[in-house]
């Protein structure tokens, strides 16, 4: 195979009561991304939207996970990628997440699937770090899983699959754009004692 096109759905993080560990995937909307190999090992990218997103590698969401994928190759393999962005970035559905996810799950499937989905994780959680400042997965694991997925650990990474009823999922959005690197510097460091116990009680609840 040398050339693939995939669809990286949209995805809802921070499900209900559990931040940064719970996640959902939407049927819609997605990315859309094409990529072929090339004889070159580099990576190039060109987007087909009008977000105006760097195509430098190195400052590419979709570019980093690529690169982190093909540090773990020895053969060194290039990457033509052209993304289509459907999912707008800034507007909480996981739009960094699946150029993230997409990007290395259409690169495994060139490279013949040689690497697991907890490799594509983790390679992915470094598109996440470049655009909020820290690897987290809660987005990224239902974009490359699919359906409900909860991120026990990121180090080590330890992800469970979650059997869930078919759900239906309105999604009202105000059409602000929020950075999560600015949503989370508000955040609060440290919680009580008591906050914690009940948020735990709430997640094992809902799990």
């Amino acid at each position: 195979m040398k050339k693939i096109k995939v669809a990286a759905p949209a995805t809802i993080a921070n499900l209900v009561c559990g931040f940064d560990i719970l996640g959902l995937a939407l049927e819609e909307p997605s990315d859309i991304m094409e990529c072929s190999l090339n004889d070159h090992g580099i990576i190039r990218i060109t987007h087909n939207d009008q977000y105006n997103l760097p195509t430098e590698p190195e400052r590419n969401v979709s570019g980093v996970a690529l690169m982190a994928l093909m540090e773990e190759c020895e053969d060194k393999p290039g990457f033509d990628l052209t993304i289509t962005k459907c999912i707008k970035p800034g507007s909480g559905l996981g739009s960094s997440a699946a150029s993230s996810a997409g990007a290395v799950v259409a690169a495994n499937h060139l490279l013949g699937n040689r690497f697991s989905n907890e490799d594509l994780v983790r390679f992915a959680m470094y598109g996440e770090k470049l655009a909020s400042g820290v690897k987290h997965a809660d987005n990224i694991t239902p974009c490359i899983y699919g359906g409900v997925t909860l991120v026990r650990s990121i180090f080590p990474l330890d992800i469970i699959p979650l059997a869930a009823p078919k759900l239906y999922v309105t999604v009202v959005h105000p059409q602000i754009e929020v950075k999560t690197s600015d949503a989370r510097q508000i955040l609060r460091k440290e919680v009580l004692l008591k906050n914690a116990i009940r948020q735990w009680g709430n997640i094992a609840g809902l799990v």
